[in-house]
């Protein structure tokens, strides 16, 4: 067995076949679709941006939460502390 027929797991030819079947299959449901390469690599591109925006919204709000906190959580322990040391 050749290297090359491992790399591909089949003969040139046999692996050269299937490719062209398979090609053929995925160009005709994208054509019923009418689909491009160009639409799924522009709907990755959206679905990683959203996916962006969307995290980097998340930390927002989890800091706004935590200041949020902070105006009322600071201010008592604060007091609390000071109460404590008096005695």
């Amino acid at each position: 067995m050749s290297a090359l027929t491992r790399f591909l797991g089949d003969t040139p030819l046999r692996v050269l076949v299937k490719l062209v079947v398979i090609s053929l299959i995925v160009g005709f449901i994208m054509s019923v679709f009418h689909w491009t390469p160009w639409d799924l690599l522009s709907g990755v591109r959206d679905m990683v941006l959203h996916l962006w925006h969307t995290g980097f919204a998340a930390v927002s709000d989890f800091i706004n939460y935590i200041l949020i906190g902070a105006v009322i959580v600071v201010p008592i322990f604060v007091i609390s502390r000071i109460l404590s040391y008096r005695r």
